[in-house]
């Protein structure tokens, strides 16, 4: 993805912000964008109907987060008369394929799509196009003629990671080993990632091994660890860029399992409540906390005016552009993010409401927790 933005005032952001929700309401769509000819209805009122097609429940975000925020700020939107049509994957490609058909037989009015495989999708972008539905995609940036995207900064996740690895590393980590466990070569958003560590981690660490994780199964990044030790011993390594919070959990798990009693830093993302609880411990050196409550309602009132036809409110939202393999200046909302340590759990996903501290300071991490002043 090509980003056309000021990314350097976006890291500030990114490393200062609390990340607290911003209020999107009030923003909207603007009829005929990024090289689309599908024209929204400006007659449509409140009675829409939403697809939302989500990926994967490795990631226990999508569930507990992405489709309940979705569908309740759709009703918000619309008085309670508009609807949410839903369908998960389950990280199959083919599967969602079928569930985007059946959407477009089902006439919903708007597609919110997070793709399994970016490119596999593009022909049932196509189709929903052909149909006159407008195409949204939501956190991974799908191929075909999508109306517009909604995303976190992708490569800024990467920088946030990498730079934060390589000061934990400290004066010599230009002669420190780390492994590289990257996302799925599916995921457009992995390449981004990576793309974004690499500016922060090139020519500052040795990279010893990188590899990339099949559909970023835990079990699979497992296995690429236990590759990754065998190759260049475990006393060697010095820290762990994960790309993800599940990846991180494997890499720790074998890690100990082999016998290390203080994890070297290991990064991840998501803020997933079991990598807060390791971090709390200090298994985990950190992750990204993303706003999901951002994120999503981002992606409801876009989706809703892109239906009722609202324009000049979308500019306000939609104030990026992206390219994809397929398509040019795709207006896009790319929400910032934020390196999440002990020191910051109480100002990001508590403050956010993500999480109570009574969640992460269960029996196991109690003293954990008060350690750290988590209470």
């Amino acid at each position: 993805m090509n980003t056309r933005n000021t990314r350097r005032r976006r890291t500030v952001i990114a490393l200062t912000s609390s990340a607290m929700a911003v209020s999107l309401v009030g923003c909207g769509v603007v009829d005929g964008i990024g090289g689309s000819e599908t024209k929204a209805s400006p007659t449509k009122g409140d009675d829409i109907k939403v697809g939302l097609l989500l990926p994967e429940t490795e990631n226990t975000r999508y569930e507990k987060f992405d489709y309940p925020i979705i569908k309740s700020e759709v009703a918000k939107l619309t008085n309670n008369k508009g609807s949410v049509v839903y369908a998960n994957a389950g990280a199959d490609a083919d599967k969602q394929s079928t569930q985007l058909q059946e959407m477009v037989d089902a006439k919903v009015d708007v597609l919110l799509v997070d793709a399994v495989d970016s490119k596999a999708i593009a022909s049932g972008v196509q189709k929903a196009k052909d149909a006159g539905i407008p195409v949204i995609a939501y956190d991974r940036l799908a191929q075909g003629p999508i109306d517009a995207y909604v995303s976190f900064d992708n490569e800024l996740v990467g920088e946030v990671q990498g730079k934060a690895l390589v000061s934990e590393l400290g004066s010599g980590a230009a002669s420190k080993k780390i492994i590289m466990m990257n996302g799925s070569v599916t995921d457009p958003n992995a390449a981004q990632f990576k793309a974004g560590a690499m500016t922060e981690l090139k020519d500052k660490v040795v990279i010893a091994k990188t590899y990339d994780t099949k559909d970023w199964l835990p079990a699979e990044a497992k296995k690429n660890m236990e590759k990754a030790i065998e190759a260049v011993g475990l006393d060697n390594i010095a820290g762990v860029y994960s790309a993800n919070d599940g990846i991180a959990g494997a890499v720790i798990d074998v890690m100990k399992t082999m016998g290390v009693n203080t994890v070297p830093p290991v990064t991840g993302q998501d803020a997933e409540l079991n990598a807060v609880q390791r971090i709390v411990k200090g298994d985990q050196f950190m992750s990204v906390y993303k706003s999901y409550p951002q994120e999503a309602s981002a992606a409801a009132e876009m989706a809703v005016a892109r239906v009722q036809g609202r324009s000049i409110e979308f500019d306000a939202l939609a104030s990026d552009k992206v390219d994809s393999p397929t398509n040019e200046n795709i207006p896009a909302s790319l929400v910032p993010v934020v390196g999440l340590t002990q020191a910051n759990i109480q100002d990001t996903v508590i403050q956010d409401g993500i999480y109570k501290i009574k969640d992460i300071c269960t029996a196991d991490y109690e003293s954990a927790c008060e350690a750290i002043d988590l209470k």
